[in-house]
């Protein structure tokens, strides 16, 4: 039953009839060409072993096995290429990766290509923030578009930066 009512809230959000995604409608989309896989300065990669961003780049990946070992925290963005709130996230996730490189990991996961992000995280809306610190465990949750000062602020209520 669960796995019925995020496919469905996803496929809401897909249609652009879900409230939070301010994705345009199923027949407005353009769908003759593939969507971009990765936005400039964004690196893609699906390996079986765990992975992690390079520094200072936001990791677009398929790849559910995230290293979180490596940095004082982890910011992933549940979301899509072509969800209007999601894009308005690219530039903030971007700049958090490059500013914070020595702290924050940043990782995208385009639900709308591989729903499997989706089901582990369990969302229901996107975009969604999610914040997992060094061992694993999520410090902070947001539905919705997130200002950077916003999340700065949540990140230093945290102790991460």
């Amino acid at each position: 039953m669960k796995r019925n009512k995020i496919a469905l809230t996803l496929l809401l959000c897909y249609l652009g009839l879900a409230t939070g995604c301010g994705h345009e409608s199923h027949a407005e989309r353009d769908v003759s060409s593939p969507p971009p896989v990765s936005q400039p300065g964004v690196s893609a990669s699906s390996p079986a072993e765990p992975v992690s961003a390079a520094r200072g780049k936001v990791l677009a990946t398929n790849s559910l096995d995230i290293d979180f070992s490596k940095f004082k925290a982890t910011f992933i963005e549940l979301g899509a290429d072509r969800c209007i709130p999601c894009v308005a996230m690219q530039p903030i996730m971007k700049e958090i990766a490059e500013e914070y490189a020595d702290k924050i990991q940043v990782v995208f996961y385009d639900v709308w290509k591989d729903s499997a992000p989706a089901r582990k995280y369990r969302i229901q809306l996107i975009p969604t923030q999610v914040f997992i610190d060094g061992e694993g465990r999520e410090i902070h949750r947001n539905v919705g578009f997130f200002a950077k000062d916003d999340i700065l602020k949540m990140l230093k209520d945290k102790g991460v930066l």
